[in-house]
């Protein structure tokens, strides 16, 4: 019998297990991909919201102030690449200057801190490179950048050296109400086994419905969201420093403009509603949308130096809103569902917030040995000289560079195979290192971090997938002459 079993291993739900872990409970995260963040939260902007576009009083307004807040010292603690880079809402006309300045009252009364309304000369100084239609903006100085994947192993990564139990490739096919002589309690039954659990936590992302509305009468409807984007090369970063919004208009919402924390821009995303949960192909039509608009607010944007596109799918609720209650006719039963954006930002949040209801269902007590820390994996670029020749000369691994895109060497491959919750496939590796993310997109470096993998998992090149079930990448060998 586990305390509480969290379904889904996104942001949301590793954020859950990390606050969970900081006391005396029994818990599991069940995922049914092979690795954590396989969902949302690997395909999404990495932004850090500052709360003034949430609609007053709501929770997305609450929960990304506080979330944002709170950033800082995660990112510390987890030692995890964070910026606060700032952002800009461009208004493009004399006559949308209200709009602004109703954005910037919302903001206000959401108490994210700082908001400007910058004048035309202000915003040049600022970015150089927007389009000359620009107007005035507002300014967020709290905006940031992070690494959503990086945030999301940080969180499950520390989370299993705390206690928690990761089951990974089980997918949940049933949950059963079950009752003994104590109290209610959690049947889930998923292709590998069944699991009883006091309290179910349910962060399944484009799933939570299904899984809500299994146990309750009171049905939800979570809407997949599609969204596009375009990542550029490194070369073209410092065409903006902040993130780029653009203010609603008669050209629709539009689409942002960033920097990555990785040295990247990045522009997107498309929206487009499907009851698809797994659509995420990316379109022609689709990524010229994102282009289109996207040159509304950069001057000559260098799409020449596009290196890839991709696209993921938001838990839009159908209200608008957060779900994250005890479900009223299920008792025990957690929605932390409908987490589209500013999910990213709220997630540490959340987790605060999902623990304290947990806190007033069952007795929780601290544990006095939790490790709030965890190291990251940090690439040779990040080290002085000195500190190279050190660690190449304790470790020889780390002076076998594997990608050359973005200078990840042997000695960081096997650190990311060999920590906790540890890569188990090509995708996995990527994630981790960066190993295959620079202007060749693993055209290189792949056959080598198939090779790594092999060895080092003990298992046959045939086996390496890239990203777990059927994707495998070798299908057969060349007799040898």
């Amino acid at each position: 019998m586990y305390d509480v079993i969290i379904i889904g291993a996104g942001v949301i739900g590793c954020s859950v297990a990390r606050e969970l872990s900081k006391y005396n409970l029994k818990v599991a995260v069940i995922e049914k991909n092979n690795d954590v963040g396989e969902g949302t939260s690997k395909a999404n902007s990495g932004i850090v919201h500052a709360g003034f576009d949430a609609k007053v009083k709501s929770m997305k307004a609450k929960l990304n102030v506080e979330g944002n807040r709170m950033m800082e010292e995660i990112a510390n603690e987890l030692d995890i690449p964070f910026q606060r880079n700032g952002s800009l809402v461009l208004c493009f006309s004399e006559e949308d200057r209200g709009k602004l300045e109703e954005l910037y009252q919302k903001g206000l009364q959401n108490n994210v801190p700082g908001l400007q309304i910058l004048d035309k000369n202000q915003i040049s100084e600022m970015e150089p490179n927007l389009a000359k239609e620009v107007v005035a903006a507002l300014y967020a100085p709290t905006g940031g950048i992070v690494c959503p994947f990086t945030l999301t192993l940080a969180f499950a990564e520390n989370a299993a050296v705390n206690g928690v139990e990761f089951m990974m490739e089980q997918e949940v096919i049933t949950i059963d109400k079950r009752k003994n002589q104590e109290s209610n309690y959690y049947s889930i039954h998923t292709n590998k086994g069944s699991f009883d659990t006091k309290l179910v936590v349910n962060a399944a992302g484009v799933y939570a419905d299904v899984f809500h509305n299994m146990v309750s009468n009171n049905k939800i409807k979570i809407i997949p969201r599609k969204g596009e984007y375009c990542l550029f090369d490194k070369r073209v970063s410092n065409i903006v420093k902040s993130t780029i919004f653009q203010l609603p208009s008669a050209m629709g919402k539009g689409v942002l403009v960033t920097p990555t924390v990785h040295g990247n821009m990045m522009i997107g995303p498309s929206a487009l509603d499907t009851e698809d949960k797994e659509m995420t192909n990316t379109t022609a039509q689709g990524l010229s949308e994102i282009m289109s608009k996207a040159k509304y607010s950069v001057l000559k944007l260098p799409f020449r130096n596009i290196i890839t596109s991709f696209s993921g799918l938001r838990a839009h609720e159908q209200g608008d809103e957060f779900i994250i209650k005890e479900v009223e006719d299920s008792p025990g039963f957690i929605d932390a569902a409908g987490i589209e954006s500013p999910g990213l930002t709220c997630s540490p949040m959340i987790g605060v917030y999902v623990s304290e209801i947990i806190s007033g269902l069952i007795v929780t007590k601290e544990k006095e040995n939790f490790i709030s820390t965890r190291k990251g994996i940090h690439g040779l670029l990040e080290l002085s000289d000195d500190e190279k020749r050190a660690l190449t000369k304790e470790n020889p691994a780390y002076a076998n560079i594997i990608c050359r895109c973005e200078t990840v060497s042997e000695g960081e491959i096997l650190d990311a195979i060999h920590r906790p919750l540890g890569a188990k496939t090509l995708d996995g590796v990527k994630r981790r290192t960066r190993a295959g993310m620079g202007r060749c997109q693993s055209g290189f470096c792949s056959t080598k971090v198939i090779e790594i993998l092999a060895r080092e998992l003990q298992v046959d090149v045939k086996e390496v997938s890239k990203f777990g079930g059927d994707s495998k990448l070798i299908i057969g060998k060349n007799k040898e002459v």
